[in-house]
C-alpha cells in the first residue's frame, strides 16, 4: 500500500526549516528538498525522527547497508 497523495502534500521535514518530502515508493523512503535527510517509511507509516533519518545522499557520512 502506498501513501496517501493527500498526506504527502502536507507531509515536511521535522528540522526547523519545514522542506517538502520527495516520496520515492520503491525505496520506501520520503527525503528532504533542502536539508537531504532520508526518512523510512515502515509499514506505511511515516517515521519523521530526526535520530532515525539518514544522512543526505552524497554527503560524504555512512553509507546505507541493507
Amino acid at each position: 500500500m502506498a501513501l496517501d497523495p493527500q498526506l504527502l502534500e502536507i507531509l515536511a521535514c521535522p528540522d526547523t526549516h519545514h522542506a517538502p518530502l520527495g516520496y520515492d515508493a520503491a525505496a520506501k523512503t520520503l527525503t528532504c528538498t533542502e536539508c537531504g535527510r532520508v526518512f523510512e517509511v515502515r509499514d506505511d507509516i511515516p517515521v519523521l525522527l530526526l535520530d532515525e533519518a539518514g544522512p543526505a545522499a552524497g554527503s560524504g557520512a555512512q553509507s546505507e547497508v541493507s
